[in-house]
């Protein structure tokens, strides 16, 4: 792609009807500062986004969605999630509530015994546990101005529950040796901005341990066979992000790792699901937009999927690692 064409993605973004596109345009593709009255302005304006009231849309008179905070994915975790996903504005009271459902799920006893969690005698340095759920409560409340002293404490049980190699798993069998990719990119991304907010030194090393882990693997390759780790990863997924090779390179991007040479192959990867003239695919809408509890639901419109067809939140994203790769 010319700078022309690339100018001319940038040029359709900006005049997007979606004020999420607008600002994550401006933000990472333009730089515009956060800080300016406009800025600020258009960053107000996702609270009245058609994809904002749709998450919002359950919650109840008193101020919760009466699920299971980690209802796939529309209970009150997936909401939070998805509010930060898009750019909603920091420090709204009326999400409170939905943090401390959240909370008073993580913070449950039975939360850290068998099944949900596991401790192997003899395998004291790999605690067992689901650590994206963590990572993202951590990630979405500072992003969202919704943390508290409870925040601080999920870092510190990322930092404890760290593997030898640098990342996590949730896997229950005496056997299991290896951190889990999935398990740890989500953790990864909420330490590195952890250790920012907090100004924490420790989350920050462990932050570059888990960035390690991954860049040993050139992000998705095993290290024994140079194979793919999870055929998955090669498909762009969302909107609720895990592990493939858009959210690795956009994480990548946020640590500032994205120029360390054993990210070019992902790049290579990303830039070639690129649409002639165009932007990028969606190419696996792993949730189902629906207007009830349904199995894997989302309450909003992620846009257009398919291998052929633009969709903005791919594009804007991948436009952002490319520029912090210098691969324009």
């Amino acid at each position: 792609m010319t700078k022309l064409q690339y100018s001319n993605i940038i040029n359709t973004l900006l005049q997007s009807s979606n004020p999420t596109i607008q600002y994550k345009t401006k933000k990472l593709i333009v730089d515009e500062s956060e800080t300016s009255s406009k800025m600020i302005a258009l960053r107000e304006s996702i609270k009245e986004s058609d994809v904002a009231k749709s998450l919002l849309s359950p919650i109840d008179k008193d101020g919760t969605i009466h699920t299971h905070p980690y209802k796939k994915h529309q209970g009150p975790h997936w909401t939070l999630f998805c509010l930060a996903q898009i750019e909603y504005p920091p420090n709204d009271s009326k999400l409170i509530p939905l943090r401390d459902q959240v909370y008073n799920w993580l913070f449950e006893k039975e939360h850290l015994k068998f099944p949900q969690s596991l401790l192997i005698h003899g395998q004291e340095d790999r605690f067992r546990r689901c650590a994206t759920q963590e990572g993202n409560a951590i990630w979405y409340s500072i992003k969202l101005g919704i943390d508290n002293e409870q925040t601080y404490e999920l870092v510190n049980r990322l930092i404890k529950w760290q593997w030898p190699d640098g990342g996590w798993n949730c896997d229950k069998r005496p056997s299991a040796r290896t951190s889990s990719v999935i398990e740890s990119l989500v953790p990864l991304r909420a330490l590195y901005l952890a250790s920012k907010h907090y100004n924490d030194k420790k989350a920050f090393d462990y932050a570059n341990k888990t960035a390690e882990y991954f860049l040993k693997r050139m992000l998705y390759k095993r290290l024994h066979d140079g194979n793919l780790i999870l055929p998955l990863f090669t498909k762009i997924q969302y909107p609720i992000q895990f592990y493939d090779v858009l959210f690795s390179l956009f994480v990548m991007s946020e640590i500032e790792k994205i120029n360390d040479p054993r990210c070019n192959d992902a790049i290579n990867l990303l830039i070639s699901k690129q649409l002639s003239n165009e932007g990028f695919p969606l190419e696996l809408k792993n949730a189902i937009t629906s207007n009830n509890l349904v199995p894997r639901g989302t309450y909003a419109d992620w846009g257009i999927s398919g291998k052929t067809k633009m969709n903005e939140y791919i594009t804007v994203d991948s436009l952002y690692v490319l520029k912090k790769a210098n691969r324009w």
